[in-house]
């Protein structure tokens, strides 16, 4: 039998059975929780607004540094919380990376002396604000 008829009988017959639902787990369920889902939205602003200074070369917002420094506190939340729910995931750790890198990207923009520091900086922030929502929406992954 050729391998094209072998796998079109093998699709007819996963078809013919009914579909076994996918198991709801707690990751996958976090991002419909307010406090993820505000942190998904409060870095994609975050990002636009990065991209647009890196687009425009302007200086970013006074209130920047305090909302940079909030997410950092709503990702550090979200990590007790995935913490004292006891989920041992890889999000909990990443959750917490970004929390305390936010703030060194920061200080690095701060610092930047000259043009292209600055983009070098905001470029790092808006990878970190980027990986901030993906970790997030990103579907949980399979067990090994």
């Amino acid at each position: 039998m050729s391998c094209e008829a072998v796998a079109a009988a093998a699709l007819l017959w996963l078809a013919a059975g009914p579909a076994a639902p996918l198991p709801v787990t707690p990751a996958a369920a976090v991002a419909q929780d307010p406090l993820f889902a505000g942190i998904v939205e409060k870095a994609r602003a975050l990002k636009l607004e990065v991209d647009g200074y890196r687009a425009s070369g302007a200086t970013p917002a006074a209130d920047f540094a305090a909302r940079i420094g909030e997410l950092a506190q709503l990702d550090m939340q979200a990590h007790v919380l995935l913490r004292d729910r006891g989920l041992d995931s890889d999000l909990k750790c990443i959750l917490r990376g970004i929390a305390e890198d936010l703030p060194v990207k920061l200080a690095e923009l701060e610092k930047a002396a000259d043009p292209k520091a600055r983009d070098l900086a905001l470029r790092d922030m808006a990878y970190l604000l980027n990986d901030n929502v993906e970790v997030i929406l990103a579907p949980p992954a399979p067990p090994v």
